[in-house]
């Protein structure tokens, strides 16, 4: 079969990734806006790979009971597939079902891919319908000046009139949004309320070229998207302030910095209490928002250093973590400065780290065996692991299970309603030998 052919499809399970599983003659096609049970028109989008094939939903012909209408108009499985965009992958789904999916991509991935066993528990961040919780969104721009958000698994853009997950402030300011250059364009709604718009332009290749070569470039998009992205706001989690550029990592939906601080927090409390003359590390830190976790548990005395690739942010966590004595926060990457840790650290603070708490909270592509061995011969007390990939966690608890570290349960928290995308959190101690 070719691409554009259309086959009946019977959806038998969900995969990672946002797309679901059929079988035609045998052989395994994914595809998107379906649901486990029900019964498709699919239209072929690839068959050139012998092991699997991919298609795109053009019909229900059997509707799951957990099927909706889609959050999303324009995301409806009655637009065509290459107009709808992208983002809410899970919109057509009931919300207590797309988290039962989510647990369950969660838990295969757990298994098959760690070969582990272990029990798995969602929370949510207390959302009554799954909307209007990003409080940052990216919009593109193309060369033709069309603005919006991507059509799913491409880049086309789509314009729309709504965007239903984002706030409704940041709705409000999409629509009349205006782009000077193509590229992207972040609007930011911070704890203040008032939506920032930092544009991202594409550079321009005679430009980049000049730069290379020394030159000095004339002002353009380039630099005011420094400027707007480089702007200090506010973010709040209770009571406490973090400082971070407009255009810097933070959570987006508004309840998540919270909820993942209450489940890191817990994560912290369950391996044991902390010791007070202990080293902790905060890797892949931010702006430091795990690390003020642990010194609130730790008391102002605690020792802790927060570590973080991107210096704009490191220069945060450090203002961010200023009311711990004992807090330091240094830029470089986790890789790399995790092997400089154990060459240069004293006998003493080796002592302290072996009595610490290490958290991870890498990037969606995880860890990776490398860090996760070096933080293991460090012999933390305990490590506590956020993850937003199923699969990369998987992996990584697994090479943790191999270096001595046991965990013993994953937390899942649905900070991504309407998307397949989830959080977890996971808390590890060494295993003890016989």
């Amino acid at each position: 079969m070719q691409p554009g052919d259309l086959i009946d499809l019977d959806i038998t399970s969900v995969a990672h990734g946002g797309v679901f599983v059929g079988r035609h003659e045998g052989r395994v096609v994914f595809v998107p806006d379906a649901i486990p049970g029900e019964r498709m028109r699919v239209r072929l989008s690839q068959t050139g790979d012998k092991s699997f094939w991919r298609g795109e939903a053009v019909e229900v012909l059997d509707a799951s009971p957990h099927r909706r209408r889609h959050v999303w108009r324009a995301a409806d499985i009655d637009t065509p597939p290459e107009l709808r965009p992208g983002g809410a992958d899970f919109g057509h789904i009931d919300l207590d079902h797309q988290r039962t999916l989510k647990l369950e991509v969660l838990g295969d991935a757990l298994t098959r891919m760690g070969g582990l066993d272990l029990p798995v528990q969602m929370r949510t961040a207390g959302d009554d319908d799954g909307l209007r919780w990003r409080t940052r969104v990216s919009l593109h721009v193309d060369d033709q000046g069309r603005i919006g958000p991507y059509a799913a698994r491409s880049h086309r853009v789509i314009e729309v009139d709504e965007l239903p997950l984002a706030t409704a402030a940041i709705e409000r300011v999409a629509v009349d949004v205006h782009a000077e250059a193509a590229g992207r364009i972040d609007l930011v709604q911070p704890a203040d309320g008032r939506v920032r718009i930092v544009p991202r332009p594409t550079q321009h290749p005679a430009r980049d070229r000049r730069r290379r070569q020394g030159a000095r470039p004339a002002p353009s998009a380039a630099s005011h998207r420094s400027a707007a992205a480089r702007e200090v706001i506010v973010e709040r989690v209770g009571d406490r302030r973090f400082q971070v550029d407009a255009g810097g990592f933070w959570q987006v939906h508004h309840q998540a910095a919270a909820t993942l601080t209450d489940l890191v927090t817990d994560a912290i409390r369950a391996t044991g209490p902390l010791q007070t003359d202990a080293l902790h590390l905060d890797l892949y830190g931010g702006v430091g928002l795990f690390a003020a976790a642990l010194g609130a548990l730790g008391g102002p005395g605690t020792r802790m250093i927060s570590v973080e690739s991107d210096a704009r942010a490191t220069e945060h966590a450090g203002e961010n973590l200023a009311e711990w004595v004992g807090a330091r926060a240094e830029a470089g990457r986790v890789d790399r400065w995790l092997p400089q840790l154990r060459q240069t650290a004293s006998e003493r603070d080796l002592d302290r780290l072996r009595a610490g708490v290490v958290i991870l909270d890498p990037p969606r592509s995880g860890a990776g065996a490398e860090v996760v061995d070096a933080v293991a011969a460090l012999q933390p007390a305990a490590v506590v692991y956020v993850a937003c990939d199923p699969v990369a966690l998987a992996r990584d608890l697994k090479t943790f299970r191999t270096a001595g570290y046991e965990a013993s349960a994953v937390t899942a928290v649905d900070l991504f309603p309407h998307s397949h995308h989830v959080e977890a959190v996971a808390s590890l101690t060494r295993r003890t030998l016989a």
